[in-house]
Formats: structure tokens, C-alpha cells, sequence
């Protein structure tokens, strides 16, 4: 079991303020899921929890330790993956590189996302959005980590893919929160908590099914 939490957290980009004081806790093995239209705070509470922006008041708790002042570096080095929206590979790298980067054997990614496989040798900045997204997904996977973040980790993936996707990271020893724009309707039927995030305030948390009900 391994829980992150956010706990009154408030952050500011200049005299902006993106979340109003949230409290959200996410707990593993398990899914929980962000969700709002852009500029509701989802992606910053992401990288609250990755320590990639610098809270102004409040806290991130991990397993009971209060680690707002750990370094994002530091909060990787123990555990923690950040998947983001955008430049979530290393394009100049081949796939077969980028893989490397996260385990010797990527085997286990290549039998996730089959697709994979023939785009090997292929640079990864070559590989269109959808593509780039399965390679992302896969160092995660291969990553071991005891939380995943990951920023609207199907985008650009047909349907059936992005339920594999789902299905994938639902199966993971591990926290994981994602962030989308709406509940994926691979996640209405299953197990997942569910906040919602308008104006950088949550106006809704509970389980995916009483969302979708």
C-alpha cells in the first residue's frame, strides 16, 4: 500500500492562483483520476504531486511523510513517475532507446503495446502523437514505480487502445493517478476514484460510478 496525498495545496503562477487550497488523496494499488476542461488545475496537481511546481501553501504527504520540500528528482529517485501531456519521450532517441532508459528487457512493453515492436529503430520524434503516447506509457510500466502520474495518458490512441491503456495501468502494484478533460468511458465501469476540478477548486469526489450515474 502506498498513498499521495494533497492537502490544502495552493499554487501560484505569478499573481495567478491555480489551486485554491485542494485536498485529494490517492491511494494504491489503485486508480484515481483527475478530471476538469483546461484550466481547472488537474495538470498542476499533477505536478504538485511530482514536485515539478513549488507549492505556495499547503502540503503533498507520501505514505504519511510530508515531502512538499523534496525535490522533484529526490520524489523520482524514490518511487515516483511523471508521465506529462507533451515531451514525455526523448524524440531525438530511438524507441528501442527509450525503452532502454526504463529496464534492459522491455519486453514486457513490447507485449503491452505490440504496435511497438516494428518501430524499434524508429526515431521517436517520428512516430505520430498516439504512437509517442504507447512509448511513454511503456517506460512507465517498465519503470516500477509506487506512483504513476501521467497527464491524459491515451491521448491520440483509438478506442480499443486507450481501453488496453486503462486496462494496463488499473493492473499496476502501484498509485496511480492520471489527469483527463472527462472520465474515460473505460473507467465507468471499473474500480477508480474520481475528483473533479473547476477553477482550481474540487467540486466533486467520489467513484467512477457515481459519476457516470
Amino acid at each position: 500500500m502506498t498513498t499521495v496525498s494533497l492537502r490544502h495545496a495552493r499554487v501560484r503562477y505569478g499573481p495567478l492562483e491555480a489551486l485554491h487550497g485542494i485536498t485529494l488523496t490517492a491511494p494504491g494499488p489503485g486508480l484515481t483520476v483527475l478530471i476538469g476542461r483546461n484550466g481547472s488545475g488537474r495538470t498542476t496537481a499533477l505536478r504538485a504531486l511530482a514536485g515539478t511546481v513549488p507549492l505556495s501553501g499547503g502540503a503533498v504527504v507520501w505514505d504519511g511523510t510530508d515531502v512538499t520540500r523534496v525535490p522533484a528528482f529526490e520524489r523520482a529517485r524514490r518511487g515516483l513517475c511523471l508521465v506529462p501531456e507533451r515531451q514525455a519521450v526523448f524524440g531525438s532517441l530511438t524507441v528501442r532507446e527509450n525503452l532502454a532508459l526504463a529496464a534492459r528487457d522491455h519486453t514486457p512493453a513490447l507485449d503491452a503495446y505490440p504496435r511497438l515492436r516494428p518501430l524499434l529503430e524508429r526515431r521517436a520524434d517520428t512516430l505520430s502523437g498516439g504512437e509517442q503516447r504507447m512509448l511513454a506509457l511503456s517506460r512507465a510500466l517498465l519503470a516500477r514505480a509506487r506512483v504513476v502520474l501521467v497527464d491524459e495518458p491515451a491521448q491520440g490512441m483509438s478506442p480499443s487502445v486507450a481501453a488496453r491503456t486503462y486496462e494496463l495501468l488499473g493492473a499496476l502494484d502501484a498509485c496511480v493517478v492520471v489527469a483527463e478533460q472527462r472520465l474515460p468511458p473505460a473507467l465507468r465501469e471499473r474500480s477508480a476514484i474520481v475528483y473533479e476540478l473547476r477553477r482550481g477548486a474540487v467540486v466533486f469526489a467520489g467513484e467512477a460510478g457515481e459519476l457516470a450515474g
